[in-house]
């Protein structure tokens, strides 16, 4: 039988994780206790959980192969790796807001392109219990009227919000694929990204100078039933992306400090403690960085959803459309407007490892710094004529891409955007540009070559 599925896992990880109920972090003061001395060091080091490095299978060689095949997509010029640049961390090179594909070329991709590094501890998708620390929550998806709203979300404590039912797992940024096998199809056959057909990636798997391989592999199934052929085929690619450690390396600065190896700079000190503190960026409460006993490192990510209301880019030619909305979350499944309305406007999470190597910001790729991302975070609801435009009437359009009846979805609460017009900023223009410092701190030191 084909194996069409992929459990994510490290060496010595169980293959299902079990189901947990949400816990309280790690009290205020312990954490407070390890945070970076004066010089920059580390109090608490701790030794991390990296997966191994070893030579590839050779199911994941055929995944290396296909990764890099520019005749498996329907212009013959694209691959996966044009998109998930290795020497850009696996995510785009470029700073367009998204990637411009088809059979000519010619075609607006629909989102911003996601990292494929680190997923490897990425959950299914479900709703459940909002505890940012126990990251592998699985629950079922609950109805609307089962909601439950608690207490805005903070860097050092999680607890009070874990009350609420929250979306969270899954690939893309609407969370609709579960395993990497289902993340490759959808670029690999969407008109505007690689435009494959059915037949074309037959045609290829059967004749490239990998098919060999392949074959052995599919046996008489794979070459009986086209279908299992195409399985295994995507198998081997999420086997390369497991195996091969440079999409999940964990080689930052960041991590050498949490191993007692560097010190922060002053800089990037300053910037750690803004990051997680709950009253200034509290970034930390859903970009978790706090390592939990299993010494895996933080994903610097909660797998979860948030409504931001970032502004509508009008260099994507759908945006041009004024009835056009994208609504994350709710758009996953054709019945998702009414299912899951209380997540209309939801978009992903992503991990901040390599952030500030990124060129494409938020899921429309809006933004393309980090200091216009942070000026957002930050002023938001304070400079709101900064981000968005005008209506008809001269009033400024806050939210433009976010349509009124779901504008309770927008996050309101939790610092910083817990702020008014006339209100002092969570952080001023030197506190922000102190996190991007640390931001920086995240980036790993080297990606692999085709």
């Amino acid at each position: 039988m084909a194996l069409t599925g992929v459990v994510l896992v490290f060496e010595g990880m169980p293959a299902l994780a079990r189901p947990m109920l949400a816990q309280p972090r790690t009290d205020v003061a312990s954490v407070a206790a390890c945070d970076p001395r004066e010089d920059g060091s580390n109090p608490c080091p701790r030794q991390l959980r990296r997966p191994p490095r070893r030579p590839l299978s050779a199911m994941a060689q055929i995944g290396k192969a296909l990764f890099y095949d520019r005749e498996l997509s329907g212009s013959g010029k694209i691959s996966c790796a044009s998109c998930h640049d290795p020497a850009a961390h696996y995510g785009p090179a470029r700073a367009d807001s998204v990637f411009t594909g088809g059979v000519g070329l010619d075609r607006q991709g629909h989102r911003a392109i996601l990292s494929l590094t680190y997923l490897e501890r990425q959950p299914n998708f479900s709703i459940g219990p909002d505890d940012a620390v126990a990251d592998d929550t699985v629950a079922p998806i609950q109805a609307p009227h089962d909601v439950v709203r608690g207490s805005a979300k903070s860097a050092s404590n999680t607890a009070a919000s874990a009350v609420q039912l929250v979306p969270q797992g899954g690939l893309f940024w609407d969370g609709r694929a579960d395993t990497l096998q289902q993340q490759a199809t959808g670029p690999l056959y969407d008109p505007a990204e690689m435009a494959a057909t059915r037949d074309r990636v037959l045609h290829r798997l059967r004749t490239a100078p990998y098919a060999g391989a392949l074959m052995d592999f599919a046996g008489y199934q794979g070459r009986r039933y086209p279908d299992y052929l195409v399985a295994e085929a995507l198998f081997a690619l999420a086997r390369y992306q497991i195996e091969e450690t440079d999409f999940h390396s964990y080689s930052s600065k960041f991590d050498d400090w949490l191993e007692g190896k560097a010190r922060f700079t002053p800089e990037e000190r300053r910037g750690y403690l803004l990051f997680n503190d709950p009253k200034k960026g509290n970034c930390a409460a859903c970009h978790v960085d706090q390592m939990k006993p299993d010494h895996l490192p933080p994903l610097f990510t909660d797998h979860q959803y948030e409504s931001l209301g970032v502004p509508r880019n009008m260099d994507l030619v759908q945006n041009r459309n004024p009835a056009y909305f994208d609504l994350g979350v709710c758009d996953r499944q054709p019945d998702g407007k009414k299912l899951l309305a209380p997540y209309c406007g939801m978009f992903a999470t992503p991990t901040l490892r390599n952030v500030a190597a990124r060129k494409v910001f938020f899921h429309n790729g809006v933004f393309h710094s980090l200091d216009d991302v942070m000026d957002f975070y930050v002023l938001r609801d304070i400079d709101p004529a900064r981000f968005y435009g005008k209506d008809a009437h001269g009033r400024v359009h806050a939210y433009d891409d976010l349509p009124a009846p779901y504008r309770d979805n927008l996050d309101t609460t939790d610092a910083p955007f817990d702020r008014k017009p006339g209100d002092k900023p969570a952080l001023d223009e030197n506190e922000r540009q102190a996190v991007i410092a640390f931001l920086k701190t995240l980036t790993d030191r080297k990606t692999t070559q085709p």
